[in-house]
């Protein structure tokens, strides 16, 4: 810009001065807007983005889909699946004996002999699904359920395990699955956000298993958590509102971002491009939480719920309550049009006191997910709704100390519902005692694709050009695992 001043060697009117300073001008008012910590609003009406150039308005997908929404339910830490749902007579059987093949060669730390179960399994439903003692109300949804015995990543510890499975990659920044779900279909319902993550760790990734990276910054999750102090009963979106500043004003200050910002020319590079990218996706952002305030209090208000719904979730008693309403606010999101739910329960990374810890989180978080996927399938939701179950890896199945399992991403196990799979189906098996994937063989990258694919998206072509490449969730790996899917969506293709 200086340059062409001094060619000029001329003054430029008002326009040109609006023109080149309008990403300044924008920031200024941005200020004030940030500054608020907040949009404050009660009137209905719907201001902003909202026309056809919203990003997250609702987009086709590649061919038809079988969901159109997901709720996932992450285990932080690591559930072992050969207490859960991956039953191993031979682990009982040869139990304080030596693994009779070799252990994999790198290693998050060293363990001893097998370390059978404490929990006994039991066959549930037409199925026979064999689940522990640990599951007792999942158990019996096992004919909605689809177990996937067979999952294998790359990565022993929680970190870049986590970001494995969020993001596709542990060793790169990169877009989390959301986002990735919000930027290929958008949202269902214009006055939410696209995906929603309640009660996410900050730790082990932190916010990049939730980010958006290099996507638009609005396909980044918003956090829904409960202030210091308190239980997860009270999450909600915080600064979402604020009472110090009118709606009329802060309807004004968003319109004049918006005119400041489109004075900005269609060809602008450079510094000034950026700026006014950044710029974008703040306007987009704060449109999107005015947007919110005549919805989001609706769906966060849980007091119109039936006392049968509570006690289907188990929101009246103890330990239940917490997971009870965190799995009762993903419902009520994914009705109302959020199209990622993701809803986190920490800590399952007993390395000791297995039997003691493994016990009061399964007891916490039991009756919860029974719950939910009870109430999606009485509500007709479930036909469209993926819910998946699952952690970023599983335990070993030799004993680490006395009473505990050390991390082993070579073999765990998750499950789905709902969305187009296949009920009642037990796919893929692990060896006789858990420690590796062996038949069927499923891994992260083939996961992913499996997931998008239900959503109408292949995952060969959701891509998004960064730095001069073609970016995707699978990078450059990743096969659709068909066999677990029901005839009608395995045929999207």
């Amino acid at each position: 810009m200086r340059s062409s001043m001094k060619n000029q060697n001329s003054t430029i009117d008002r326009r040109q001065m609006l023109q080149r300073c309008c990403s300044g001008f924008g920031a200024l008012a941005l200020s004030d807007l940030l500054a608020k910590a907040g949009l404050s609003a009660t009137a209905a009406e719907n201001f902003g983005n909202s026309g056809p150039t919203n990003p997250l308005n609702p987009q086709p997908g590649h061919f038809p889909a079988s969901a159109k929404r997901v709720i996932f339910l992450f285990m932080h830490g690591g559930p072992s699946h050969v207490d859960t749902f991956d039953y191993k007579p031979m682990l009982e059987k040869h139990h304080g004996q030596p693994l009779p093949f070799e252990k994999p060669r790198i290693q998050f730390a060293q363990t001893g002999n097998l370390l059978k179960s404490p929990w006994k399994f039991r066959q549930y439903g037409q199925s026979g699904a064999w689940v522990s003692d640990l599951f007792p109300h999942v158990g019996k949804m096992s004919d909605d359920i689809c177990y996937l015995k067979s999952i294998y990543g790359s990565n022993e510890a929680h970190g870049g395990a986590l970001l494995k499975i969020h993001t596709g990659s542990d060793t790169f920044v990169r877009p989390s699955m959301g986002a990735w779900v919000s930027y290929g279909l958008g949202t269902e319902n214009n006055s939410l956000p696209s995906f929603v993550t309640i009660n996410p760790t900050l730790g082990h990734g932190g916010v990049r298993n939730f980010g958006s990276a290099f996507l638009p910054p609005i396909h980044q999750a918003t956090r829904m958590v409960a202030s210091r102090g308190e239980g997860a009963t009270k999450a909600d979106i915080q600064n979402l509102s604020s009472q110090g500043v009118p709606s009329e004003l802060q309807r004004e200050q968003l319109r004049l971002l918006r005119q400041l910002d489109d004075l900005r020319p269609a060809s602008e590079t450079g510094e000034i491009y950026q700026a006014g990218s950044e710029l974008n996706a703040r306007i987009e952002s704060f449109e999107l939480a005015f947007r919110m305030q005549t919805e989001a209090p609706e769906v966060f208000d849980l007091s119109g719920e039936t006392e049968a719904t509570r006690k289907l979730y188990g929101m009246d008693q103890e330990p239940t309550s917490h997971f009870g309403t965190q799995c009762l606010l993903a419902r009520r999101l994914s009705e109302a049009g959020v199209r990622f739910v993701q809803v986190s329960h920490p800590y399952w990374d007993q390395h000791s006191e297995l039997k003691e810890e493994h016990t009061k989180l399964a007891a916490a978080c039991d009756l919860p997910i029974a719950g939910l996927l009870a109430d999606l399938k009485q509500r007709g939701l479930l036909e469209d709704t993926l819910l998946i179950w699952g952690a970023e890896f599983g335990r070993t199945p030799t004993a680490q100390g006395d009473n505990g399992r050390d991390h082993n991403p070579h073999a765990f196990t998750w499950w789905m519902a709902g969305g187009g799979v296949r009920p009642g189906l037990s796919y893929g098996e692990s060896d006789d005692f858990g420690f590796y994937s062996a038949h069927n063989k499923i891994h992260v990258h083939d996961l992913h694709a499996t997931i998008l694919h239900m959503l109408g998206l292949d995952h060969e072509r959701l891509t998004f050009r960064y730095g001069g490449r073609d970016f995707r969730l699978t990078d450059i790996e990743g096969h659709v695992v068909h066999d677990v899917l029901s005839r009608s969506s395995s045929a999207g293709v």
